[in-house]
């Protein structure tokens, strides 16, 4: 069993996903615990997209890979697609690693020179612009997003990119996690 493996098991156990343990020996098997999880539990849509982006952002040794949390705390107050922000902190700064000294903003936001107090100030204010400031007037896909917020032509397609390789990690994640029998 990987590291991974193990660890998401742990965490499902001590966020009590899990409401009743039943285990049976059959001869000549190892036992058989059978994990009952609520379809609305397992189906938590949040937690598996948290559990995505962190993975994701690892992959790439990124600073941002301890901002899950804020990530998902900012696109649910503005109400963003959960990849939005983390997309294009990859796209503009692989996640945090190529950004303008001590700037925390990881965006391109102000073309990389605005400077915030900390990942998740930087998060945060950047989820509140796009919601207010594209959004809300009328910005609502990625290319109309993209018209605005730089000046590439490819910009929308890499960061549709960036957000299917976040959904392609939340279909294996939720394909591991619909599993309800583990055998030991």
């Amino acid at each position: 069993m990987n590291r991974l493996t193990l660890m998401l098991l742990i965490i499902l156990l001590f966020l009590g996903l899990t409401r009743q343990v039943s285990a049976e020996k059959v001869a000549g098997n190892s036992a058989i615990v059978t994990y009952n999880v609520s379809m609305q539990e397992r189906e938590n849509t949040l937690f598996v997209k948290k559990l995505a982006i962190k993975k994701v952002i690892n992959r790439y040794s990124a600073p941002l890979s301890d901002s899950a949390d804020s990530f998902m705390k900012t696109c649910s107050s503005y109400k963003l697609d959960c990849y939005l922000l983390p997309s294009i902190s990859g796209l503009e700064s692989t996640f945090g690693k190529f950004i303008y000294p001590d700037s925390f903003n990881p965006f391109g936001w102000g073309r990389g020179y605005i400077m915030f107090k900390s990942w998740d100030d930087g998060i945060e204010k950047v989820g509140k612009g796009l919601h207010y400031n594209y959004i809300s007037k009328g910005a609502n896909s990625i290319e109309q997003i993209a018209s605005l917020y730089s000046e590439s032509p490819t910009w929308a397609p890499r960061i549709r990119r960036f957000m299917a390789e976040f959904q392609a990690e939340e279909d294996k994640l939720r394909l591991y996690l619909s599993e309800n029998t583990v055998k030991l």
